[in-house]
């Protein structure tokens, strides 16, 4: 035996633990590296940086093992792919994940340089540290561990990494389908997604959609003394708030005709499963510093968040807004609003709803106009899905808890896209926990569960190769 191959069969006799302990420090550099990468996708100052942060994802990939890595380009930023197609199983999973960042504004409020990783008190302190340059990263190295133990993977794996889901994916979804059958497979895998807390992992199998609007109300072709004109010309501010005060009646729910039409109740089942997590609102109400919490009478706050959908105004403006008192009637008032969406409910149909609903609440003398803005459909994979079950038991052998399934308040638009497209499940599994700062200063990522998330990756491919699909 030459020594390459006794090497090799040295190696084969570890288990995936065993590698992932002795190699621990090894990747952790690799993940600082990575995370060293300004790949600010918002900032076009950053265009480099995508290329770099692109580049070396494809690279990590080829080390780990993957084949026919490539990075593909788009009318945006590149995406990088790889796959590994050789297991006994005939299940394919597609792991989805993203490489750029957030802005790190403000940057004074940083303990450490958002570029330059930082590690204390078992966390790993960096700008997509958890959102999700660590959480890809994991997939990677897990990937890795199973080829250098065992030669192989329990199932075929593709890898489908974007550049710009945090400016929400504007070219993504025309990559997929021009490339449906590079990116065929029976589940598809997302780590982006937090935690209920610690040492309580979740599977997020529901997701809201999401539409945005914004409206202008434009009266006198001026601003006007409100002395001369003031009760005899309508006041633009006037009649938009009572518009978007129209929006909800005196119990929480939107009162916008039709709609609820689509909404997908909660099933009791769901209800019961939610009560059981124990939610602490008191808790909640004492963080956010409010006296009570508020929304549609009849559901919890988890319901209301997780479950049902909503309209708000994200804001309003118009008029003098400068320091003392400057009496006029304004010629123009604005508002910006969003709803987060639930069931069948289709955010182009939403949209048109209330611009219906507008128009008949416009007071005479004013002009109204609505400009649609966002849009992403809800998403839900059912828990009882077979995919989920082995997600389950992945996170019970390394937590050595039941996770808890949950569905998501916010939005994920291209997750929606890549099951309408392709025809896929699901499985929202993160390591990130609730208040590892995402999106703000400080962002980091415990390495606790980058530990034991590596081996619930790794035990996932084999529970999924075991789990009967078709």
């Amino acid at each position: 035996m030459n020594k390459k191959t006794e090497r090799s069969g040295s190696l084969m006799s570890h288990t995936y633990h065993t590698y992932l302990a002795e190699n621990r420090n090894t990747h952790l550099g690799q993940l600082k590296d990575l995370l060293s990468i300004p790949s600010i996708s918002a900032l076009s100052e950053h265009k480099t940086d995508i290329s770099r942060a692109a580049q070396w994802i494809a690279e990590a990939l080829k080390a780990a093992g993957m084949e026919n890595v490539k990075v593909m380009p788009t009318a945006g930023n590149p995406v990088v792919y790889g796959d590994w197609l050789h297991a006994d199983s005939d299940t394919t999973a597609l792991v989805y994940g993203h490489y750029d960042v957030q802005p790190v504004d403000p940057l004074e409020l940083w303990q450490t340089p958002p570029f330059e990783a930082d590690i204390r008190e078992d966390k790993i302190y960096a700008r997509g540290a958890t959102d999700d340059k660590g959480q890809v990263f994991m997939h990677i190295k897990a990937v890795e561990a199973l080829l250098k133990t065992e030669g192989k993977l329990p199932v075929n794996i593709r890898f489908c990494i974007e550049g710009e889901e945090e400016v929400g994916s504007p070219t993504l979804e025309s990559f997929v389908k021009e490339n449906k059958e590079l990116l065929t497979a029976d589940v598809l895998v997302i780590s982006d997604t937090p935690m209920l807390e610690k040492g309580k992992p979740a599977i997020c199998y529901g997701l809201r959609g999401l539409c945005a609007m914004q409206i202008d109300a434009k009266g006198a072709k001026g601003d006007l003394h409100s002395g001369i004109y003031g009760g005899g010309v309508s006041n633009p501010l006037h009649g938009l708030a009572n518009i978007l005060a129209s929006f909800h009646d005196n119990e929480g729910r939107v009162a916008i005709e039709g709609f609820y039409d689509k909404v997908t109740p909660l099933t009791e089942e769901e209800r019961e499963a939610f009560r059981a997590l124990g939610y602490d609102e008191e808790k909640v109400k004492s963080e956010l510093g409010v006296g009570e919490l508020y929304g549609e009478q009849g559901y919890t706050f988890l319901e209301r968040t997780w479950g049902r959908p909503t309209l708000e105004i994200n804001g309003m403006y118009g008029g003098f807004q400068g320091e003392g008192i400057k009496t006029v009637l304004p010629a123009e008032a604005h508002a910006k609003l969003s709803c987060r969406l639930v069931g069948e409910q289709d955010p182009i149909e939403i949209q048109q709803l209330i611009e219906e609903h507008v128009k008949k609440h416009t007071p005479p003398g004013v002009e109204i106009s609505c400009t649609r803005m966002d849009t992403g459909r809800p998403f839900i994979t059912p828990h009882d899905h077979p995919v989920i079950q082995a997600a389950m038991r992945a996170y019970e052998s390394a937590y050595n808890a039941t996770p808890a399934l949950t569905r998501m308040g916010g939005s994920i638009p291209i997750v929606e896209a890549f099951g309408r497209l392709l025809g896929l499940p699901v499985v929202l599994m993160g390591f990130g926990l609730p208040g590892e700062n995402f999106h703000a200063p400080n962002e980091h990522f415990h390495l606790e569960n980058f530990d034991k998330g590596l081996l619930t990756i790794c035990e996932y491919w084999k529970q999924l190769a075991q789990t009967q699909l078709r």
